[in-house]
């Protein structure tokens, strides 16, 4: 009988072990790789869907469209790739008048993405723990920009991506 409590408690913590590691916070850089990569899926996501006759749509005079807000974005994510290679980088707003169709704000958009995804992949997890710049900053810019083009959404009178039924969202 104590032979079979041992081997049932020895199962017990074998088991549990595994359970205790996926309950691990990650650490910053996959949080950060995480953030950035789930973010920009979204924003892509809404990038791709959005109906290109209502890319001009803003809700006010002095208010990003839709496109400019696209552009803004990839601006952002330009920087990010620039100054995470630590180069020296400061915030060059691309007009988004160079950018005539929503075909062309996609791809800008998706190059975007790869240059900075390639930075910051080839960044070295160590250097996370002495600074997360320029990543936090640019996710949570992005992140603002997010919420911004879900309300141009619902203006519209449509469902963003992400709150479809059959759409799971990363957040």
């Amino acid at each position: 009988m104590m032979a079979l409590s041992v081997s049932a408690l020895a199962l017990l913590v074998a088991s549990a072990a595994p359970a205790q590691e996926q309950r691990k916070p990650p650490t910053p850089s996959q949080a950060i790789r995480g953030s950035f990569a789930n973010l920009n899926k979204e924003v892509l996501a809404m990038a791709k869907d959005f109906p290109e006759d209502k890319y001009d749509y803003r809700p006010g005079k002095d208010v990003r469209s839709f496109g400019e807000v696209i552009i803004h974005i990839v601006s952002g994510n330009a920087f990010a790739a620039k100054a995470g290679r630590g180069e020296k980088a400061q915030w060059d707003e691309l007009d988004a008048k160079d950018y005539k169709t929503k075909a062309e704000m996609v791809a800008a958009l998706e190059k975007s993405i790869d240059d900075a995804s390639a930075t910051l992949k080839a960044t070295p997890d160590e250097k996370f723990a002495t600074t997360l710049f320029p990543w936090m900053a640019v996710i949570e810019h992005e992140a603002e920009h997010f919420g911004q083009l879900n309300a141009y959404y619902r203006v519209n009178g449509l469902v963003p991506p992400q709150s479809r039924p059959h759409q799971k969202s990363n957040y």
